[in-house]
């Protein structure tokens, strides 16, 4: 079986889930957060899709479930990109990267969950992370006027303005802000895009920016990743825009075998006004990676796990009439989703010196089970940050149905066929911080399971805090989703004994399916709103970003949606 065709069939609902093994721990608390496309399938490539937040609550009995049972709640983010949409839907066309309209690209907010102190935001490359209540789910605001970014991205100067960003911004524990990237194309030496580090302090409704000094590259900024001192980028080089297939044409780009890395030291940005060049400290590593994560205590040196992604090309998706590796016609379940992977992977613990410009390798795994290196959980509490221990990470297992004879011939000097014709199980497997060294796994020999985004809550954490008794990564459990057509299913696993299997199992109580969810992320409980100044959408709707549009777009799209959400947040 390739991969559940619930991952296209299902759709986004309200269910409560059940223990059917083992037992729940009573140590354990907070919300499990994840980020998805609606998955409407209007879409050629589903991943654009407009996104939604899901929640599952850890603690029985909250957020409407039964006694004993556990809340998994969704919500649409009703956005002024979604309202627009629905109040308009006639007017947004479709192509391989999602939306476009009169009114600009739809910010799908659909990929990651970012939680942050007391605050909930979620996040797209193709879109400025926004703000959604903690508590209830809704659309709180955008961040960052969108003068204050330096303009959109590409596309003109549009209500709906297209810029260009990074899925996962990182917030900066001492200087209490969020740290994120712009993209801009510029057409010298070659076409490319010159990336920016982007800054916001959260306490208003402006950011600053700084573009990298004689910097372009031909892909995307998908992670940010810090140390206390430095900023680190990276071409995430696994998506790369193809402009023939955009336009009705067959792909030809390929995705890199090695990718340029940029450090940049967090005092010299700060030293300069926003929109004034930097000068980064510049690496080059091989594979490229789309998630990497740094040890923030950078006194000897800049520490970064670094998920390869090995032949993990996310801009070829499945087409109807495709053919899978052996020849047969994909399932129908798989169209609209990406090609998996067609190598397996490397993780390695990476040492950037900036001083010197070396780049040493503490450790690194790759074996021929390390297929298609999913996601991965961590403790991201200061204090585990500042002193990883363990790195937990889930492998979906080798998909041929879901490799197609297009990526076969694109890649036929790079691929051993070999190598991927068999169906392999998944694993959860967990990595010591530093060597690298596998110090446990569990297997889910069962390959019609499809195991996704994992996420580590720690053990007895105070409420309102992320850390737990021995931050780290070691004390607290894995909380893996697995998704399935015979029924969705939570495990959770005790962090320092994954081997052991799981210690307690969640499963809807009518074996409810879900659709494709993409990263996840655990935060403590948190009830009401934080008070901030936030942007209002009413205020980026100048006239010459409504010149375009006609009397009837103007007033059943942006006045309409300004008005109804001056009425939700009472104008603030």
């Amino acid at each position: 079986m390739p991969t559940p065709e619930s991952l296209t069939t299902a759709r986004h609902a309200d269910f409560d889930l059940e223990v059917v093994a083992g037992r729940w721990p009573t140590d354990i608390g907070g919300e499990m957060l994840f980020s998805a496309p609606q998955m409407s399938g209007r879409l050629a490539y589903g991943i654009f899709d407009l996104g939604c937040i899901t929640r599952l609550s850890l603690t029985p009995g909250t957020h409407g479930a039964a006694p004993g049972h556990f809340a998994w709640r969704t919500r649409a983010i009703e956005s002024p990109s979604k309202r627009i949409h629905d109040a308009m839907p006639e007017a947004f066309t479709t192509g391989p990267v999602g939306y476009n309209s009169p009114f600009g690209a739809p910010n799908a907010a659909n990929t990651a969950p970012l939680p942050w102190g007391n605050r909930l935001f979620a996040t797209w490359d193709a879109g400025r992370p926004v703000e959604l209540h903690p508590e209830t789910l809704e659309y709180v605001a955008e961040v960052g006027h969108i003068d204050s970014w330096g303009g959109p991205s590409m596309f003109g100067d549009t209500v709906l303005p297209f810029l260009f960003s990074s899925a996962h911004p990182v917030a900066d524990p001492e200087r209490h802000g969020l740290w994120t990237t712009k993209l801009e194309p510029v057409m010298g030496p070659s076409f490319g895009m010159r990336p920016s580090v982007v800054w916001w302090d959260r306490a208003g409704t402006e950011v600053k920016w700084w573009p990298l000094e004689g910097v372009s590259f031909p892909g995307s900024t998908h992670t940010v990743s810090q140390t206390r001192d430095w900023v680190i980028l990276c071409d995430s080089g696994n998506f790369k825009a193809d402009a023939d297939e955009m336009f009705g044409g067959e792909r030809s780009v390929t995705i890199d075998t090695e990718v340029p890395v940029w450090l940049v030291r967090k005092d010299d940005l700060f030293a300069h006004p926003s929109g004034t060049p930097v000068q980064p400290v510049c690496f080059t590593v091989s594979p490229p990676s789309g998630h990497f994560y740094a040890r923030y205590d950078d006194s000897d040196g800049v520490s970064v796990v670094w998920e390869g992604m090995d032949l993990m090309d996310l801009g070829l998706y499945i087409r109807p009439g495709d053919l899978d590796l052996h020849g047969d016609p994909v399932d129908p379940g798989s169209v609209g989703l990406y090609n998996m992977a067609m190598a397996p992977e490397t993780i390695t613990e990476i040492l950037f010196d900036p001083t010197d410009g070396t780049v040493r390798e503490r450790g690194s795994f790759r074996q021929d089970w390390t297929v298609n290196l999913q996601l991965s959980a961590m403790d991201w509490s200061f204090e585990g940050s500042e002193a990883p221990t363990l790195h937990h990470v889930s492998y979906q297992g080798c998909r041929p149905g879901r490799i197609t004879q297009r990526a076969l011939a694109l890649y036929r000097d790079r691929i051993d066929v070999d190598q991927m014709s068999e169906e392999t199980p998944g694993y959860l497997a967990t990595f010591e911080r530093g060597s690298m060294e596998l110090k446990s796994r569990w297997e889910y020999p069962d390959t019609s399971d499809l195991i996704t985004s994992p996420t580590f809550a720690p053990r007895g954490a105070v409420p309102g805090t992320y850390a737990g008794g021995e931050p780290g990564g070691h004390d607290g459990y894995v909380v893996q989703p697995v998704l399935s057509d015979t029924g969705f299913r939570v495990d959770v696993f005790d962090a320092a004994a994954v081997g052991a299997g799981p210690v307690a199992t969640l499963c809807g109580v009518n074996r409810e399916c879900v659709p494709l969810v993409l990263h996840s992320a655990w935060m403590p409980t948190v009830t009401g709103l934080a008070d901030a100044d936030r942007l209002r959408f009413g205020d980026e709707l100048t006239d010459a970003r409504l010149a375009s549009l006609d009397d009837d777009q103007r007033h059943k799209g942006p006045w309409l949606v300004a008005d109804e959400l001056d009425a939700v947040t009472g104008g603030s």
